[in-house]
């Protein structure tokens, strides 16, 4: 595989060093950044746009393709809306995330429905407006049967796990031998229901396979599509017609998150896949892809104040504002999931002198909230900003309220001009949270309300 680095459309982009220089250097201008505002999440829509492009040029006609962005991957109105007018559609697993879909405006059409436990009446919306679905299993097959009206527009798929194998990162492996998802193809049986459901139900036209994400090598997850490919002939041969008429192929694709290079790219997966299953790509089917962190990884970036420095042991530790409510992956997982350390001064501008090893830790109350451990880094103080590369997906779109501490705003960014020259403008995505919110999320309109629970029988002393 080639490595390679984002190519915006109009033509090469400055290096990802400078772009993120350039924006913390404006953000920290403009307000967004400091002792005032100390954490903040930033999305480059060039990127954005470029990375949908090169999704794009890897998959070329024929095959028809809907690309969905897995919505779960940055769950904010605004990258939504950004994405469908990029063209994508839009991979849903909830009725929270179906509605965000919604609301960025994705035709109901280009959106798919995923998740291995949807309720009646999320099967019924769906319906009603026309989503595609994906069956997780054959129960709920029999559920989609019961509620589907005839003549219902939504396209309906089963999803199936042709039990590969997993990759190094077992929470990220979905095709292994015992996974929650999808039918098992591979115990006693199972392969000849599925050829039977499709039998008995004519309006099944689609199959759906996702064999993993980050930590699965390409060939696996090439292996998976190229096993579900065969069912989908074996199905179609035992109707004696084309009744699969679309694969769901997922998503998947890793990232690296080592350095700047974008590796592998969606052309080294299409590459595979060609390899794997050739008659994936002649047109006998539409396929659908569900890529998330792939599209958005590189093209975001975590600012965060550092608020003290200390010694313990030996070892220099800086707290800063950035930790497990807004990088939780990495702080559980560290060796699954290091993030890349960039340092700025309190303007700004890249800090430089000798390494120093040292700790970059968040403000969350335990002693496992630190985001890189050990890292020789020029020697940071209170003040300075350290910027979590490569979080553009999974980090600050969904943070986790432990401490009640407020989720961060998000701003995305575009240059104008070039060089030093160049500035950089920023459109806000989501706003800081309020204490206020914070306090009316957490009950606060029900704040009596447990008294009135068993007032009549007052504790003893």
């Amino acid at each position: 595989m080639t490595p390679s680095t984002a190519q915006h459309p109009t033509g090469p982009r400055r290096s990802p060093e400078a772009r993120v220089a350039d924006v913390v250097r404006h953000a920290v201008r403009a307000g967004l950044l400091g002792e005032d505002r100390p954490l903040a999440g930033f999305l480059d829509t060039e990127g954005i746009r470029a990375s949908v492009d090169a999704l794009r040029a890897a998959f070329p006609a024929p095959p028809d393709v809907l690309h969905t962005f897995a919505a779960k991957a940055a769950s904010l109105v605004p990258v939504l809306r950004l994405l469908a007018e990029c063209g994508m559609g839009c991979e849903v697993a909830s009725p929270g995330e179906l509605r965000l879909a919604l609301e960025a405006g994705f035709a109901p059409a280009s959106i798919v429905l995923d998740s291995p436990a949807k309720t009646r009446g999320e099967i019924r919306r769906a319906l009603a407006l026309g989503i595609a679905l994906n069956a997780d299993n054959l129960a709920e097959l029999d559920r989609i049967g019961e509620l589907r009206a005839p003549g219902s527009s939504s396209v309906v798929g089963l999803r199936v796990n042709p039990q590969v194998g997993g990759g190094s990162i077992g929470a990220m492996s979905t095709a292994t031998a015992t996974s929650k998802f999808g039918v098992a193809l591979r115990d006693p049986g199972a392969r000849d229901g599925v050829v039977r459901a499709f039998a008995e139900r004519p309006w099944l036209t689609r199959l759906h396979a996702h064999v993993g994400s980050q930590g699965c090598p390409l060939e696996l997850i090439a292996e998976g599509v190229a096993e579900t490919c065969r069912l989908a002939e074996d199905i179609n041969d035992a109707v004696g017609h084309r009744q699969v008429t679309s694969l769901d192929i997922g998503g998947g694709l890793p990232v690296n998150f080592a350095d700047d290079t974008v590796s592998p790219s969606f052309a080294d997966f299409a590459a595979t896949l060609r390899a794997a299953a050739a008659g994936l790509f002649d047109g006998r089917y539409s396929l659908v892809t569900e890529f998330g962190r792939s599209l958005l990884a590189k093209n975001g970036f975590i600012g965060a104040r550092v608020e003290y420095t200390k010694d313990a042991g030996g070892r220099r530790i800086a707290l800063t504002h950035a930790g497990a409510q807004t990088a939780t992956r990495t702080v559980f997982m560290p060796d699954a999931w290091p993030l890349r350390v960039a340092v700025f001064d309190a303007a700004g501008r890249p800090k430089d002198g000798p390494p120093l090893v040292q700790d970059v830790a968040g403000p969350c109350c335990f002693a496992g909230d630190v985001v890189a451990h050990g890292r020789e880094l020029p020697e940071l103080a209170e003040g300075d900003l350290v910027v979590l590369l490569d979080t553009g997906a999974y980090y600050f779109s969904t943070p986790w309220s432990y401490n009640s501490l407020p989720r961060p705003a998000v701003h995305g960014f575009a240059r104008t001009g070039a060089g030093d020259t160049g500035e950089v403008r920023f459109a806000t995505v989501r706003d800081e949270q309020t204490l206020d919110e914070i306090a009316a999320e957490s009950g606060l309109a029900h704040v009596d309300s447990l008294l009135a629970l068993g007032a009549e029988h007052p504790v003893q002393g």
